[in-house]
């Protein structure tokens, strides 16, 4: 198969100190969270989802976000990503400095109702100050936008709906957008319908791929948006995290997986898949469980095998 039509280079964002761990029902201390962030540019991600600044009420896991923002040796050319829900998370956010922040929408009305009470249009209508007052500031915005093929309570989602939530964002100055699979169900063709709907509205350049690997389509799916040009996608080290609303939903797609993936195309990302598996391995081991991702798994045993000369 030719790769000539892929992209010469991806860039990723790893989301495992914000998504992947917001919904861990024990605490993981800041310093552990810190030495996550450290650990995955060390390992060349150059895109990090660090944080998000929400109601310790409703997300307590992230209720030490200005100490982990603040705990971080920061990397030049490394972009720091925190999730703001309203004004009064950006206001929190600003003394720490993100490079970017990340307002949420659903391209389901149900999923947005049960996901944070309100409608789709009224979504719009919080996040508009907040990313005007982001722009104001000079901080990048991006739009992330959920259950664009699927949802848990309506089952499959058009792409007019996806093209319709498009808009909306980049009428109120979302810079960039992301198409995510929450729960995992879509599969290839789906996806690049979804992907088509967004084109309509950011160019290929500002649109990446967020998938759940529910259904074991997330890296299918991933060559798919490939084959489309997508070169920005999001991932989480380890597989971690997941969408607390919907239920049987795995996590994120493994970063350690997509790399794997990229690499075996040619395709050059400027990570370290050994050092990111060891990074998986790592916080797996923080959080009392085995590492999610297969390509970690397989070269952590790869290693383990060479050491004792098998």
């Amino acid at each position: 198969m030719s790769t000539a039509h892929y992209p010469a280079r991806v860039r990723l964002v790893d989301v495992s100190p914000r998504d992947g761990l917001q919904n861990e029902p024990q605490p993981v201390p800041a310093a552990v969270k810190i030495e996550l962030v450290h650990r995955l540019q060390a390992a060349g991600l150059q895109e990090i989802e660090v944080t998000s600044y929400v109601s310790p009420k409703w997300v307590p896991q992230m209720a030490d976000n200005h100490e982990v923002m603040q705990g971080i040796t920061r990397r030049p050319g490394v972009r720091y990503a925190v999730l703001t829900p309203n004004l009064k998370g950006f206001e929190a956010a600003l003394q720490d400095r993100p490079d970017e922040i990340v307002v949420f929408g659903a391209a389901s009305e149900a999923f947005s109702q049960k996901n944070i009470n309100c409608s789709i249009a009224e979504s719009i209508e919080r996040f508009a100050p907040v990313v005007e007052a982001a722009r104001q500031a000079g901080i990048a915005v991006r739009g992330a936008m959920s259950c664009t093929v699927g949802c848990p309570y309506e089952g499959d989602v058009p792409p007019e709906r996806v093209g319709m939530l498009a808009r909306l964002m980049k009428d109120i100055g979302v810079q960039r957008v992301d198409v995510a699979d929450t729960i995992g169900v879509g599969t290839p063709l789906k996806v690049q319908r979804a992907i088509e709907a967004t084109l309509a509205h950011f160019d290929i350049d500002h649109i990446s791929g967020h998938f759940h690997d529910t259904y074991g389509q997330a890296l299918a799916n991933t060559l798919a948006a490939l084959q489309m040009g997508v070169w920005n996608f999001q991932s989480s080290v380890a597989g971690l995290g997941g969408c607390p609303y919907a239920k049987g939903a795995t996590g994120n797609v493994a970063t350690e997986d997509v790399v794997y993936l990229l690499h075996g195309l040619g395709i050059d990302t400027g990570i370290d898949l050994e050092a990111l598996a060891d990074t998986g391995a790592w916080i797996s081991e923080r959080l009392g469980r085995p590492t999610g991702s297969r390509a970690g798994r397989a070269l952590l045993a790869r290693r383990a095998a060479a050491m004792g000369g098998c």
